[in-house]
């Protein structure tokens, strides 16, 4: 057992959330850093116990094409604001982990900028991949490269390189040594060369204990990245997806099976697989945007904190902001807060009030961190498990219909349950439990004796239930389509980011876990593969045939992107049916590196 097994994430994007300007002119630091202050007590109020905070270090524009990995952005301030602002979430408790961007600089790094001078005599040719002399870009340096995702400001550093590797692992030492950093998030783990991590693994045992990598990895079998030789966990895109679009269809059948999936990626074990879940971030557009009826905020946050792997929660979005991509940009995701407008959030708005009392919950109940996972109930529209861990049953209940739900669920290992969220109390039945579940709601039901309540339970805090907020302590009750704490408008700016980790991730397929339809039952479940959005596998293998013939002796790296999106649907029919959500995952993954990494993800 590890801090982070049991920790609940608060995520800051530190450029945008203290209104640094979008472009670095390097000029004296400015002590934004210090606007971050208050929102320590403001995560620990709503139940986080750490933070993934980045980028934070010195760039030109959006913190991912760094200059100096040791200088803190010099709009956010000096090491030594980081270093305070480190110190301060210690005390309170909070974890800390940083954005470690190490599979490409900005141009305007010691080494690329060495080598623009020295051309082929520079030290630093070696620290690139893919330097040709005999070429050139659009910045007419005389030479090109190979960079991340088709930008050339985003220059890829030789990660087999022992001077680079060197180099990234002294500056994790620094890190820890400097700022006292608990972890890191790897920007862009999905191309990042796997001996590399494994070098990055040995650092991060050496340096601290219990020090965490999380990476950023979007398809693939997650198992080959988060694994004891490499990853601690890796950010879970697959159920991102799933969360939203299994609302907004409701459809819970895509969410299970994602999960059941995943779960036995890891060997049926809770710590097979480490994942970082999310409904939103600083990348993709928000959950409050993204689903098509508020209220169902309120169970996908019950399966946020619930399912296996670590909660995170995206600043902002416990007060049900916006945040739409807009002409491009990733501002609008991206904004400046003042948390004075939202002061009372906790008290006043539903959905911050939600996400407080599972935070509340998951630091309280450890069968939520460690608890193996069962199925107990599966319908388009309502869905329910459970986490059993040394002999109680934690169970999960949740209703994406607008009318209630009344389900029967094996109860084993309690008699008596407490619903975390709203307070009921109820008593099992030769072995059976049956609830009522509100209209898009869920519920945690905890085993807890006869008189006696769970230990988080006798605060005097105000509860919500989906939405009805039912306590005395509470003011009245408010409707949840209505509950927007405020909707932040963000000035967008021509060119604002060129960092494109973007709509792909959105709507990742993973594999083939999607669109799953509403039609399902769960006794029909082998229906999904008569959806009319399939295509044959004849047509698929008649289409691929001429590009994979083309591409056959070439290694996945020597394949152009076309060719690797025909293999990779390829590869997907000979699982089973491809849908045309599949297909279109496939063909907006336009980066040559993550395809590469997707195709040789299957196995």
């Amino acid at each position: 057992m590890a801090w982070y097994d049991e920790a609940v994430f608060y995520h800051i994007y530190p450029l945008g959330l203290t209104g640094a300007p979008k472009q670095n002119d390097y000029s004296e630091p400015v002590h934004r850093m210090k606007k971050l202050i208050p929102w320590i007590d403001h995560m620990k109020e709503i139940g986080c116990s750490a933070l993934y905070i980045g980028p934070l270090f010195e760039s030109a524009s959006h913190g991912y094409d760094t200059t100096d990995y040791r200088k803190l952005d010099s709009r956010l301030g000096d090491n030594e604001d980081l270093k305070e602002f480190v110190s301060r979430c210690h005390k309170a408790g909070i974890r800390v982990i940083f954005d470690g961007v190490f599979n490409h600089t900005g141009r305007d790094f010691f080494a690329f900028r060495d080598l623009q001078k020295n051309r082929e005599s520079s030290a630093y040719r070696d620290w690139y991949c893919n330097v040709n002399f005999g070429g050139n870009n659009e910045y007419n340096d005389g030479f090109s490269y190979e960079n991340w995702g088709g930008y050339n400001l985003l220059v890829k550093l030789n990660q087999r390189n022992p001077e680079v590797q060197n180099y990234i692992c002294d500056t994790i030492r620094f890190w820890v040594k400097e700022f006292d950093v608990d972890g890191i998030r790897l920007d862009a783990a999905d191309v990042l060369d796997f001996d590399f991590m494994k070098c990055l693994r040995r650092t991060a045992n050496e340096v601290k204990k219990d020090f965490w990598l999380m990476g950023e990895v979007i398809h693939g079998d997650y198992i080959r990245w988060s694994n004891p030789e490499m990853l601690h966990a890796v950010t879970n895109y697959c159920l991102h997806k799933a969360l939203y679009s299994g609302h907004n269809e409701h459809n819970y059948f895509e969410i299970a099976h994602t999960v059941r999936r995943l779960y036995e990626m890891g060997g049926n074990r809770p710590d097979g697989l480490g994942l970082y879940n999310f409904v939103d971030n600083h990348d993709v557009e928000r959950i409050y945007t993204k689903l098509n009826n508020k209220a169902h905020m309120f169970p996908v946050h019950v399966l946020l904190y619930s399912l296996p792997g670590v909660p995170s929660i995206y600043y902002g979005s416990e007060f049900g902001i916006e945040g739409r991509k807009e002409w491009g940009s990733d501002a609008s995701l991206r904004p400046e807060l003042n948390l004075d407008d939202y002061r009372d959030a906790v008290r006043t708005n539903p959905i911050t009030r939600e996400i407080a009392a599972l935070g509340r919950i998951r630091q309280s109940v450890k069968a939520l961190s460690y608890g193996a996972y069962k199925e107990l109930l599966l319908t388009n529209r309502q869905y329910a498990f459970a986490r059993e861990w040394n002999g109680e049953n934690v169970l999960v209940t949740v209703n994406n219909d607008d009318n209630d739900f009344t389900m029967t669920i094996s109860a084993e290992g309690g008699e008596r349950f407490i619903g975390g969220l709203a307070g009921t109390s109820v008593t099992a039945q030769n072995g059976q439990l049956t609830v009522t579940i509100k209209a898009n709601s869920g519920e945690i039901w905890i085993p807890a004796a006869e008189g006696e309540n769970p230990d988080f339970m006798k605060t005097p805090v105000c509860k919500a239930e989906s939405g009805n907020i039912d306590t005395p302590a509470c003011e009245e009750e408010t409707d949840i389509a209505d509950t927007r704490a405020c909707e932040v408008e963000s000035e967008m700016k021509d060119g604002a980011a060129c960092e494109a980790e973007s709509e792909v991730k959105d709507g990742a397929a993973c594999g083939a876990d999607s669109e799953m339809k509403d039609t399902l039952t769960a006794e029909t479940e082998s229906g999904m593969r008569q959806s009319e959005e399939q295509v044959s596998e004849e047509s698929i293998e008649k289409k691929t045939g001429r590009l994979l013939k083309e591409a056959a002796g070439k290694s996945y790296e020597e394949m152009t992107v076309e060719e690797l999106q025909e293999a990779i649907l390829a590869k997907l029919a000979s699982n089973g049916p491809v849908t045309d959500q599949m297909k279109r995952d496939v063909a907006e993954n336009i980066w040559h590196d993550s395809l590469v990494n997707w195709i040789k993800s299957f196995r």
